[in-house]
């Protein structure tokens, strides 16, 4: 049995890719789940998924019941941003100086850890400790913000090329999952006051992860031989910064999704909508928390079209669009249906973009950069809609909900239109032809020779 990793480029023999069915119709492409390493990959994310998200629920819940400001409770998202970006970014560069199937057992272990103290921190008289929950969840934010890249950079050696789309589609679809089902496990735990059984479920989930993984071979990346060293991950920053300048493709997947959630992000402005347009609709707050990801989950159980998108770019650039328009009919919407309807379009829209996106990075990428751009691609996704909040919050102030999620759907649809006119190589971008431009990426990497032809090939990152 061949090994679907070049030896060359330093993958260990992992398993023979099995080929994407294209005769399947919308249902999800299930076909990765029949490799056995992938398996492990996938269980391991389903048994996180729901731990994470109820955390994402407690810890806000016990600030609050701890100090009763909000305010607070706003400092404790900044306290979970901070290392998300700062490992998001190193943790990429880590993950391209090591074997990643043992910096996933690491920090799936340190996550499981963690997250048992803050389930006994619950369990301290009061109800806890500020500062202690704080360095806790910084911790846990951490860990996941190294964890997640890794996961991501391993897919194209497990699965092959072919299976990368299908396999993004089953792991965001089980995501998606967790965020509808997490809160809502952890809303019943909470006001059953079991505050520690919330935090239990995500350190049993990291536990279960982490003995899943133990099964999967070793997995360094390209051209890595010898120990990690610290300073080499560090300049490695600066490295995958110096190398995403020069790749245009690459380059617009993060800025296109900047865009969408900067501008049209919607989150900050639905407790005003909940007390004011849609206050006769019984738990309008939670049809609104639920829309997007409602939508995201529909999208991805209907997903089996988008393993067989060759034209990833352009199908990317279409489906922010829909998420776009899907924002303006959002922001006037006169009853709590549509509105939940048109989140939910924007959420499939989003779903679309987020699997093509990701898709394209691991594809064209070279190996030995895979990690440092998913871990770009975490920090992104995660300061994104942080943006959006302080964007459309103090459009809402100043002049109104629909003027502000009206204006950044317009915004967000011209944008795209520009994206298409002014990078043509982003909306020619074909998967058929990515296997060529990783490696014209590898070789176009600041201080490389120059590649001697392939460079202006239609459809590789740097055409």
């Amino acid at each position: 049995m061949t090994s679907p990793v070049d030896p060359v480029e330093g993958g260990r023999a992992v398993e023979e890719p099995v080929p994407v069915d294209r005769r399947r119709g919308w249902a999800i492409d299930t076909t990765p789940l029949r490799n056995p390493h992938y398996r492990r990959l996938f269980w391991g994310v389903a048994a996180t998924m729901l731990g994470q998200q109820m955390t994402l629920v407690a810890v806000p819940f016990q600030v609050y019941a701890l100090t009763g400001s909000s305010l607070l409770v706003g400092v404790t998202s900044i306290v979970a941003l901070v290392p998300l970006i700062v490992f998001g970014l190193l943790g990429g560069a880590i993950a391209d100086a090591m074997d990643r199937r043992k910096l996933m057992l690491i920090t799936s272990a340190g996550a499981a850890v963690t997250s048992a103290l803050l389930a006994l921190q619950a369990l301290l008289p009061g109800g806890g400790n500020l500062a202690l929950l704080w360095v806790l969840t910084a911790f846990v934010s951490g860990f996941a913000a190294v964890n997640q890249p890794t996961r991501s950079a391993v897919i194209p050696a497990i699965v092959g090329p072919a299976g990368v789309p299908a396999a993004n589609a089953l792991a965001m679809t089980v995501r998606q999952a967790g965020v509808i089902v997490g809160p809502l496990l952890a809303g019943v735990l909470i006001g059953m006051g079991e505050l520690f059984l919330a935090y239990a479920v995500d350190a049993l989930g990291f536990l279960v992860a982490a003995l899943l993984l133990r099964g999967l071979p070793p997995l360094p990346p390209a051209g890595v031989t010898g120990p990690l060293r610290l300073g080499a991950a560090v300049r490695g920053v600066g490295e995958g910064f110096a190398f995403l300048r020069t790749q245009p493709v690459l380059l617009m997947t993060f800025v296109v999704d900047v865009i969408a959630m900067m501008f049209a992000w919607p989150q900050a402005v639905f407790p005003e909508l909940s007390e004011t347009r849609y206050a006769e609709s019984p738990n309008s707050l939670g049809w609104l928390f639920a829309g997007i990801s409602i939508g995201a989950l529909v999208m991805g159980l209907t997903s089996g079209w988008v393993s067989r998108v060759d034209r990833q770019g352009a199908v990317v650039l279409a489906a922010i669009a829909v998420w776009g328009v899907a924002i303006i009919g959002f922001g006037v919407a006169p009853t709590l249906w549509l509105a939940v309807l048109c989140l939910a379009v924007a959420g499939a829209g989003d779903m679309v973009s987020a699997v093509l996106r990701s898709s394209m990075l691991q594809l064209a990428a070279p190996d030995d950069m895979r990690g440092r751009m998913q871990g770009v691609f975490i920090v992104v996704v995660a300061g994104g809609p942080r943006l959006g909040d302080l964007r459309a919050g103090a459009i809402a102030s100043t002049a109104s909900v629909s003027v502000a999620m009206v204006s950044g759907g317009v915004v967000v649809v011209v944008a795209m239109a520009v994206v298409a006119l002014l990078v043509p190589s982003f909306w020619l971008f074909r998967a058929s032809r990515s296997a060529a431009g990783s490696v014209t990426a590898g070789e176009a990497r600041p201080g490389s020779p120059a590649p001697e032809s392939g460079e202006d090939r239609p459809g590789s990152v740097t055409a």
